[in-house]
């Protein structure tokens, strides 16, 4: 077996510095599995940003690993606040350069994403505040083909882009992805502006307001029924009409791959449901997950190469390479550069469009799209391309529907989706609530910009103290993306209910927080400021409050009216949030 080979040469941007990193200056690095000596790396630097180019000047093709744009030493404090994206949205980094934190999955334990022994690694964008010193943000601003990464280690940062070991060939040159190094006083104006050149290169769907709706998943999970949705239906169009969309989730199909049969445990037919819903006046809305399968599926059994395949020839279980998934695996991943497979999605959600009558898709499991270790079926593509190929066909199919994506890769699924789940998933215990809020105020820089954000179900049942219910409520109201009730409707009783109405209709608009602190965010709307505050301590708390402008305050859960105000200190339960209304 061949050995990958480094070949080491001096940056091609040797422009002026950065503060405290050296961006420009750094050297770069192509890890190939031939000889690299004709790789040639060359790029164009327009202020701050960075366009990269490999091109073959020999006359034999080179098989390439990996791109490393820029090492870059550092003497940053350790203690310097991180914040990292993932390939996968279930996974983000915060804590510090020293001592990072996963806010939820890691992507080596969890997903197996190949990667250094000896560094920390992140994907897609990274900031990096130093105790008393300006943000720093190094970024990629676009995902046609290539993943971008950064690996942390003691004293140094590398940024690569994973080349999946493709052949470069003689004379051919391939565009690398976009790349920026920015710094500043303001984390936000930086982060808004990475927003900006993402959607200059992959230009976003749009979808007027973000959706409100109902999903079934948080009440009955798999064990959904035909009469469960209608019931909720009921409730709907009695007490909560602004829940427009009413959302079918996992569990009304017979096997993971066959989307267009119904299992015999929903105890209905899909169709029929989906026409009442429309025929109540509400927005059928359904769950797939486009681009797996299990072993005993139709699409499986009739199609085995219309999959992802090992080095054996044959299609490739998940779990040999990555999480097998989380129910009935292990699953396999259809191949979208396969032409076959994006016929197949377009008219899977063509059929579901325009003969069932959906209009809103919560996409799940589109991790698996972009699943890396198997081979394609366009052996010249990378997984980056499957994915974004077989998305392209769902569109296609989809029509004028409303698109989300969950459990997605979110750089590759720049510009092809209307909304994005930006947490995992919710429970009704307080250290779920704490962990969801975090992961989905850390991302509110992309609402509103790159697509609306989807901060997960409101659920309000149960036996939980109030105040973090409050909290769990305040959190979505900050997020400002997708409001989806996952209660039983049916039982809820009239206080939540009273609570779930009004986060009707979604603002549209994120909280912008000082710091990753997230203890006091600011929605600015057109007739009135909000600011959601919270307590994160497991102590009461007072929390000072300063108003961008004095006016008239008032508590939007509990009506309390504090008068006109400049400032205050609020006080909070422990796990207690609110949102006070400045008018």
């Amino acid at each position: 077996m061949l050995r990958p080979i480094a070949l080491l040469f001096s940056g091609a941007v040797a422009l002026s510095a950065a503060p405290a990193l050296d961006v420009w200056h750094a050297r770069s690095e192509i890890r190939a599995v031939e000889p690299a000596t004709a790789l040639k790396l060359t790029g164009l630097r327009q202020g701050d940003l960075y366009r990269p180019r490999l091109t073959n000047t020999g006359k034999t093709p080179v098989h390439v690993r990996e791109v490393s744009l820029f090492r870059i030493a550092h003497d940053l404090s350790e203690t310097s606040a991180l914040y990292g994206e993932s390939f996968q949205m279930l996974t983000q980094t915060a804590g510090t350069l020293g001592k990072p934190v996963d806010l939820a999955y890691d992507e080596l334990k969890h997903y197996k994403l190949p990667q250094p022994a000896d560094a920390k690694v992140v994907t897609g964008m990274m900031t990096l505040t130093p105790p008393g010193g300006e943000t720093m943000l190094l970024g990629f601003t676009s995902c046609h083909r290539f993943n971008g990464r950064f690996f942390l280690r003691p004293k140094s940062i590398e940024v690569v882009l994973d080349t999946e070991g493709l052949a470069l060939g003689p004379g051919e040159s391939w565009d690398l992805e976009e790349f920026t190094f920015t710094s500043g006083p303001n984390r936000a104006a930086l982060l808004a502006a990475l927003a900006g050149r993402i959607g200059h290169n992959h230009p976003p769907l749009r979808f007027k307001v973000p959706p409100a709706g109902w999903c079934s998943w948080y009440c009955f999970g798999s064990r959904v029924t035909a009469k469960n949705v209608m019931d909720n239906l009921a409730s709907i169009v009695q007490d909560a009409p602004a829940l427009k969309y009413v959302q079918l989730d996992d569990g009304y199909q017979p096997a993971m791959g066959d989307w267009l049969e119904t299992g015999k445990a929903f105890g209905g037919d899909v169709r029929g449901v989906l026409q009442a819903i429309r025929q109540q006046g509400f927005e059928p809305a359904i769950w797939v997950g486009p681009f797996i399968a299990e072993a005993g599926s139709h699409v499986f059994q009739q199609h085995p190469d219309w999959f992802m395949q090992g080095e054996d020839g044959k299609p490739l279980p998940a779990g040999k390479v990555t999480f097998q998934g989380w129910r009935r695996g292990p699953w396999y991943a259809l191949d979208g550069t396969h032409p076959e497979v994006q016929r197949h999605l377009e008219n899977v959600f063509r059929t579901m469009r325009q003969e069932w009558g959906v209009t809103y898709f919560k996409l799940d499991a589109n991790f698996w799209g972009a699943m890396h270790g198997g081979k394609l079926h366009d052996a010249k593509a990378t997984r980056i391309e499957a994915y974004r190929r077989g998305m392209l066909a769902v569109l296609r199919g989809a029509g004028d529907s409303f698109i989300l994506g969950c459990n997605h890769p979110i750089w590759p699924s720049f510009g092809l989706i209307h909304g994005s789940r930006s947490s995992g998933d919710i429970s009704r215990k307080w250290d779920t609530f704490q962990k969801v809020a975090r992961q989905n105020l850390l991302r509110n820089w992309q609402n509103g910009k790159l697509w609306w954000n989807d901060p997960d179900a409101v659920t309000l049942s149960g036996a939980m103290p109030m105040e973090e219910y409050r909290f769990h409520a305040s959190a979505i109201m900050a997020s400002g993306g997708l409001v989806l009730s996952g209660d039983d409707l049916a039982t809820l009783p009239a206080d939540r209910l009273a609570m779930l109405k009004k986060l009707l209709p979604p603002t549209g608009v994120a909280a912008e927080f000082e710091n990753e602190a997230l203890t006091v965010g600011t929605v600015k709307l057109k007739d009135r400021t909000l600011l959601c505050v919270f307590n994160w301590s497991d102590e009461a708390a007072k929390i000072p409050v300063k108003l961008p402008r004095p006016g008239e305050v008032s508590d939007l859960w509990s009506g309390q009216d504090y008068g006109r105000q400049t400032a205050l200190e609020l006080p909070l339960k422990a796990h207690e949030g609110t949102v006070l209304v400045v008018r």
